[in-house]
């Protein structure tokens, strides 16, 4: 049915453009009066095509970009086996009072970081339907950026801990699987940014969004007692 819709919005003008000719012709219209009103149809159907087209682009943009808020949402987050905040609980099996702290830390920061995916996802579903859709997207996009940023952070504190201590080998495989999964989304990330820069206005460029480190399958020998700050 929109399709359909889409057609008929595109197909109006050269209609009434032959429309307009064959009753000019029939009627023997004079030139200087036909031509600026058949002039004037084709201006304003060519505008209104262009300004649909951009409209179908940032529509699909919007689409996209909320197709991989979702999934980071969804794989990153919550209760996922791959969220960093549950591979960082994996240190409080080390004897480590100083990482116990920075943990509890992060589990504080873990809540926090669940309310505004979540609150993100819903926000995004209920403004959908705005119609404002540049404005969405600018909105949405600079937030995303903001809270995979905040993200990263995290991600890079675990791995510069983790070549001080002795990791348990399944906190280290599961630490590069989420490192596997970050990075195809990271990536994913960087194209729809690259999109979207060609339809609406955005300051973010590409490379801005980073990819994570993978740990080495070696385990240390040995426990520091160095803080994560250290």
């Amino acid at each position: 049915m929109s399709r359909a819709r889409e057609v008929s919005k595109n197909i109006w003008y050269p209609i009434v453009i032959t429309t307009l000719v064959i009753l000019g012709f029939s009627y023997q219209w004079p030139t200087l009066v036909i031509f600026p009103i058949i002039g004037a149809v084709l201006i304003i159907g060519l505008v209104g095509s262009v300004t649909g087209a951009r409209h179908k682009e940032l529509e699909q943009s919007l689409t996209r970009l909320r197709q991989i808020a979702g999934y980071f949402n969804r794989r990153f987050m919550g209760d996922s086996s791959l969220s960093i905040f549950a591979i960082i609980d994996s240190l409080f099996s080390i004897e480590n009072p100083r990482l116990w702290e920075w943990a509890r830390a992060c589990d504080m920061s873990r809540r926090v970081f669940n309310t505004w995916c979540n609150s993100f996802i819903n926000r995004m579903e209920s403004d959908v339907r705005t119609g404002r859709l540049e404005s969405c997207l600018y909105t949405y996009l600079n937030e995303l950026w903001l809270v995979n940023n905040h993200y990263y952070e995290f991600i890079q504190q675990f791995y510069e801990i983790a070549g001080k201590v002795d990791l348990l080998p399944e906190a280290r495989g599961q630490y590069n699987r989420l490192v596997m999964e970050y990075n195809a989304f990271a990536q994913e990330f960087r194209e729809t940014i690259g999109e979207l820069k060609k339809v609406a206005r955005t300051e973010i460029e590409p490379p801005s969004v980073r990819s994570a480190k993978e740990l080495s399958p070696l385990a240390n020998l040995s426990i520091t007692t160095k803080s994560p700050g250290e």
